[in-house]
C-alpha cells in the first residue's frame, strides 16, 4: 500500500472517531436551564421600556412600538442561538446587551446604555419569552 493511501485512510480514521464530537457541537441547547443569578424579569421589561428595544424589536410585553429592524423576540427563550452566532447562555446575552459589537462587530445592534444590573434583568426578561 502506498503512503497517499496510507494517509488517507488514517484521515478518514481520525474523521469517523471525531464526527460524534462535531455534531455534539451543533445539538440544540435551548432546553437548557438558563438562570439569570439575580435577574428580575419584572425589572427587565420596564427597563425594555425605558431604554426603547421595541424600537428596533418586536417584544412580547411591549405594545408600541413595533420595531422591525432588530429581529422579533418573541420565543428568544428558546432560541439556542444569539443573533445565529453566538451561544445562547446568560453571560453571553448579558455582554451582547451592553455592547453587542464587541461580540460581533457586524452586528446592527449598538452599544446600548445598560448597566450590569440592567442587563441582567433585562436578559431574565428575555429568557421568559420561550413562545413563538
Amino acid at each position: 500500500m502506498g503512503r497517499s493511501t496510507q494517509m488517507r485512510r488514517q484521515g478518514a480514521g481520525w474523521l469517523i472517531a471525531a464526527l460524534p464530537l462535531m455534531l455534539s457541537a451543533c445539538v440544540d441547547k435551548a432546553d437548557l436551564p438558563r438562570p439569570v443569578a439575580q435577574g428580575d424579569p419584572a425589572k427587565g421589561l420596564a427597563v425594555v421600556r425605558e431604554v426603547g428595544c421595541a424600537a428596533c424589536h418586536r417584544i412580547p410585553g411591549v405594545a408600541w412600538p413595533e420595531g422591525r429592524s432588530g429581529s422579533n423576540l418573541a420565543g428568544f427563550g428558546a432560541r439556542p442561538m444569539i443573533a445565529g452566532r453566538l451561544p445562547n447562555q446568560p453571560d453571553v446575552l448579558i455582554r451582547w446587551l451592553i455592547d453587542a459589537p464587541s461580540l460581533d462587530p457586524q452586528t446592527a445592534m449598538p452599544p446600548m446604555p445598560l448597566s450590569h444590573a440592567q442587563a441582567r434583568d433585562v436578559a431574565a426578561y428575555l429568557y421568559t419569552l420561550d413562545d413563538d
